[in-house]
């Protein structure tokens, strides 16, 4: 016996298979509204729940070798425009059937190959859809539970303050919150952060040609450096996937991105032609959105603590170079951008200058010669689409959110003792220059 729905060309279980799709939508919108209403929910998901898809789904896609998010990103995108090329056809078909004067009879006779053509193209048009239906609607579903929602988490500092060195002389979370800093703390920090990268760009281990020295097993070492700061930060302990290279790295650094995490492959990623130094601390800060901390200023922050409570000279040295910019840049901001005054302080080493870079020359040149579209247009629309990303998650100033670490910074360094021994030996050393340098002047007559 032929079954009823065949006969009428619909697929069995149709029905069920739109009320499963209407679910899912139901599903994804709740999640949402819960998530922007209840910071109680989102915490407890990213500690009770979210894990459960790290351990599971972020272990399968690990087995692979390639990135398989930037094969999804590269399918979405194509599966995508042929949508909108279809839908465009779509219309200009309907439109033009309509302009002809073609009766009803010629229209729905099944023995006509006119006919025959269009119930074809109507069933390829339906089946596309369909697919692509369900396929936005999966997308839609696993950013919800590995993105959107740990937006709305409770920040980094209120739930992790004994991350903060200030915490050791008795300052209550709360009150790093709310405390307001002054220009001269901000000098202090910066002049401290100055000092640190100066000098571990002069005892890091280096080759015969100059070059840095890493771990023989970067990645590994990294991951190591993580799990040992998730004894203080819970959040970051666990299982941790090995990192990949961009398989076009050419692409992304067109971006100025040094690193992502898709979350809709679980996958940490990072540029491979970015010069060396940027990789410990732009992995680790990678790894921090891998755990649910979704904050450009968190990751940040994870990403220097990660480097620089390391052993390894070199990730120390990745996690100053890592902030080393935003505060700068406060700094000189805060000064009014006066050079002379900006000059007084302690100078940026002209090591760190030449290793403080995205790309090196010859990389440049690369990329730009390999490049199909602008580097320019290619960097404005990503600018474009990751702070509208941002904005429509509750991140306000967008891609400047970034900056914001330099707040998380003065938290870190309220009352270190180590910061201040730093500044008094370093102006020590500073005088006792002077004063060999008048000494000598002096010996001259």
């Amino acid at each position: 016996m032929q079954r009823r729905d065949l006969w009428l060309g619909r697929r069995p279980g149709g029905g069920k298979g739109r009320l499963l799709l209407w679910g899912f939508w139901v599903f994804v919108i709740l999640s949402n509204i819960l998530a922007w209403k209840s910071k109680v929910f989102c915490d407890f998901y990213v500690v009770h729940i979210y894990p459960l898809w790290v351990n599971t789904y972020g272990r399968f896609m690990g087995m692979f070798p390639f990135s398989v998010g930037e094969i999804m990103v590269a399918a979405g995108a194509v599966l995508t425009v042929a949508a909108l090329l279809l839908a465009v056809g779509g219309g200009i078909g309907w439109i033009s059937g309509k302009s002809r004067n073609v009766s009803r009879l010629t229209r729905k006779d099944g023995r006509n190959p006119e006919y025959k053509n269009r119930s074809r193209v109507k069933q390829i048009y339906k089946g596309y859809f369909t697919v692509y239906g369900w396929i936005f609607t999966g997308v839609a579903l696993v950013m919800t539970l590995n993105c959107f929602i740990l937006y709305h988490c409770s920040a980094l500092e209120e739930k992790y303050g004994v991350l903060y060195k200030g915490t050791e002389k008795g300052f209550a979370v709360g009150d790093l919150l709310s405390k307001e800093y002054t220009l001269e703390e901000l000098t202090q920090l910066r002049d401290y952060v100055v000092i640190k990268a100066n000098e571990l760009a002069a005892q890091v281990e280096r080759d015969g040609a100059g070059n840095i020295i890493y771990p023989v097993d970067m990645e590994e070492a990294l991951i190591a450096c993580m799990q040992e700061l998730g004894d203080e930060c819970g959040q970051l302990a666990g299982y941790y996937p090995r990192p990949k290279q961009f398989t076009f790295s050419g692409f992304f650094s067109q971006q100025k991105m040094k690193g992502y995490f898709f979350p809709f492959s679980m996958e940490v990623n990072y540029n491979k032609l970015m010069y060396e130094i940027n990789r410990p601390a732009t992995i680790c800060h990678e790894y921090a959105h891998l755990k649910g901390f979704m904050y450009e200023e968190e990751a940040n922050m994870i990403g220097f603590l990660a480097c620089i409570r390391s052993s390894d000279l070199s990730f120390q040295y990745s996690g100053y170079l890592s902030v080393l910019n935003y505060i700068d840049n406060e700094f000189y901001k805060a000064i009014g951008k006066d050079q002379e005054v900006y000059f007084s302080h302690v100078n940026i080493s002209p090591q760190v200058k030449e290793e403080n870079i995205f790309l090196g020359k010859d990389a440049w040149e690369k990329v730009e010669a390999r490049a199909v579209i602008s580097t320019d247009v290619v960097d404005k629309v990503s600018d474009k689409l990751s702070e509208t990303s941002m904005v429509l998650n509750g991140v306000e100033d967008g891609t400047l959110s970034y900056a914001r670490v330099v707040g998380l910074l003065l938290h870190y360094y309220d009352g270190s003792a180590e910061m201040e021994e730093t500044l008094l030996r370093a102006q020590g050393a500073e005088m006792a220059s002077a004063m060999e340098a008048a000494e000598s002047q002096g010996s001259m007559y």
